[in-house]
């Protein structure tokens, strides 16, 4: 019998991928998607996407997509909260394993297992350790498209922001750009492949520019930073 699970899920490729997994190596039956959206942009945090879109996307997969809502103030203690409340929820639905589609950020997967565990859940990484120029170019192999939904400005260029990424794409990219984006240089949002039952319909409306203010401690100095983020505004 297959392990009934669930898969974080933003919308873009690393995630995607780690579905197309999952499925394949026929251990797992995915019970659904499960996404945080901003209670006030009703987006997905970093990605910009509309939570409209990543219903489009569930649907055109076919799969059944839990959306959980993120307080305003977006504290790490109300994401802890929410996430708690959907560890929950999983286990009242018979689900004690969530996957992810983190790649190499050991701290972020210790997060993820430390902050599960206290609620009683498992995580399941596919991805985890997969070089990811291998990863990148088995998902384009694959046959999915995805498009650069958002980026570091002091990483990236704003002209690549909205566009399908291809291999010419990926060459435009500086070398200290991670070709997965795992550093948080892009963020990406996945229209169409080998589990899609129909293309997602995506128009590019413009390109946005949002600046975020945090702080840094820098040898015992704390400092505000400033920072640039392009969003392609989706519809």
């Amino acid at each position: 019998m297959k392990k009934k699970i669930s898969l974080s899920w933003s919308g873009g490729k690393d995630a995607c991928l780690a579905l197309h997994y999952l499925i394949q190596s026929e251990k797992y039956k995915i019970d659904h998607l499960h996404t945080v959206i901003g209670e006030e942009t009703n987006r997905v945090g970093m990605h910009g996407i509309k939570k409209e879109l990543i219903e489009a996307q569930a649907k055109a997969l076919n799969i059944p997509l839990k959306i959980s809502y993120l307080s305003s103030d977006k504290s790490n203690i109300s994401y802890e909260q929410v996430m708690q409340e959907y560890a929950e929820y999983c286990k009242s639905k018979g689900i004690d394993t969530v996957a992810f589609g983190d790649i190499f950020l050991e701290d972020l997967k210790k997060y993820r297992e430390d902050k599960m565990a206290e609620a009683g859940m498992k995580c399941l990484f596919p991805l985890w350790k997969k070089p990811t120029k291998e990863v990148i170019k088995e998902f384009l192999d694959l046959g999915y498209q995805t498009k650069i939904c958002a980026g570091d400005a002091s990483k990236i260029s704003r002209k690549v922001v909205g566009m399908t990424i291809n291999q010419d794409l990926l060459k435009q990219l500086p070398q200290d750009v991670d070709p997965c984006g795992e550093n948080g240089e892009f963020h990406t949002f996945v229209y169409d492949g080998p589990l899609f039952l129909k293309a997602v319909k995506l128009d590019l409306k413009s390109i946005q520019s949002h600046f975020y203010k945090y702080k840094t401690d820098d040898d015992g100095e704390i400092k505000t930073v400033k920072s640039e983020f392009y969003f392609a505004e989706l519809e």
